[in-house]
């Protein structure tokens, strides 16, 4: 399966939160290779199916949210400067002298300018940026811009994905099109695979704003089981070593209150005797992925975490290892397969 492939025709479109629905028919093209039903739901998840070999089968569900950070359109001044408010966890830090697009009436391209070092006070050099002190220069007149662009539009980056050296990966929105990607390399994976459970594959919306598309999900699905796939924080200079992961070095399989014990631990079991590489991540509270939401819905649903480590997240260079993804549909699309006769076992107590 060609991931770059994938990853560069997804996540090139525009899918802010709350502001999905193109990129969702997208997916759902995407889905509809591999799935007997998909449906795109009123929030603008994607959700496909692939029957497993059992009438009495057991639900499992894999989630992915598809939802990216951006900012949104607050004022335009009387000289044609647009001022922006962030959706999502963007520090306003990394969107000096960015790149960005405008979607109003139509696509517009736009900077975000910053005060060259020339003309900065001593005082302002060692001021935080404030996201009210910044503004995109579209290079038109305020009039202009008040016939293309409206209070409340989305923007996001611009930004081409691109391969570095060493199947190392870069673009935005990683977070978290690199899970969507390891969903499509698990169905991929299933057609050569038997399983007994029918796989109710999501791409979620709202994620980064409140968990909110694998919240309506679970409840509507009602899985046996749910799997969530996130990416976790790469390594990268000064960064911790109980908080961020080497690329290359497989997926993380998180542990902790809010991922099913026995089932977490037959998940690395099976990593270890398919050899697929992996990695665990200690997550004593809350992970701040789906599967927070995910375990408490309805009566409650046993839940695990696995996560592809990333690095830059939240900016527009987010870098990631490929090999990472195909492990982690490697291993997730093996557990699905060997899970089936076991899984009310496991779950017991």
């Amino acid at each position: 399966m060609d991931y770059i492939s994938i990853l560069k025709d997804i996540c090139i479109y525009p899918g802010v939160s709350g502001h999905e629905e193109g990129l969702a028919g997208y997916v759902a093209w995407m889905f509809e290779k591999y799935c007997s039903n998909v449906e795109i739901d009123k929030f603008y998840s994607v959700i496909g199916v692939i029957k497993g070999n059992s009438d009495a089968g057991k639900k499992v569900m894999i989630t992915a949210h598809l939802d990216e950070i951006g900012l949104m359109v607050k004022s335009i001044d009387e000289k044609g400067f647009v001022r922006i408010s962030n959706i999502g966890g963007v520090d306003s830090k990394v969107l000096l002298a960015q790149e960005v697009v405008i979607h109003g009436r139509k696509d517009i391209f736009g900077v975000i300018g910053a005060k060259p070092p020339h003309l900065l006070k001593p005082e302002e050099v060692k001021k935080a940026v404030k996201m009210q002190d910044l503004v995109i220069d579209t290079g038109l007149s305020a009039e202009e811009v008040k016939e293309i662009v409206s209070v409340g539009d989305i923007v996001t980056f611009k930004a081409e994905p691109f391969a570095l050296q060493n199947n190392k990966f870069s673009s935005k929105s990683l977070d978290n099109r690199a899970g969507v990607a390891a969903l499509i390399g698990i169905m991929d994976n299933l057609t050569r695979l038997s399983h007994d459970c029918d796989v109710y594959f999501a791409a979620t919306s709202q994620e980064e704003v409140g968990l909110r598309g694998a919240n309506i999900a679970a409840y509507n699905i009602n899985p046996d089981l749910a799997i969530v796939i996130d990416v976790c924080h790469g390594e990268i200079p000064g960064s911790s070593k109980e908080e961020a992961f080497p690329l290359g070095k497989g997926p993380a399989i998180a542990v902790g209150p809010n991922l099913h014990r026995r089932l977490t631990k037959k998940m690395i079991e099976l990593a270890k005797e398919e050899n697929i590489p992996y990695q665990v991540d200690v997550e004593p509270g809350d992970t701040g992925t789906e599967a927070w939401a995910v375990q408490v819905s309805r009566s409650g649903i046993p839940t695990l975490l696995v996560s592809i480590p990333l690095k830059y997240m939240h900016t527009v260079i987010e870098t990631l290892d490929i090999k990472d993804i195909k492990n982690t549909a490697r291993l997730v699309s093996r557990f699905i397969s060997m899970i089936g006769n076991e899984m009310e076992d496991l779950m017991c107590c």
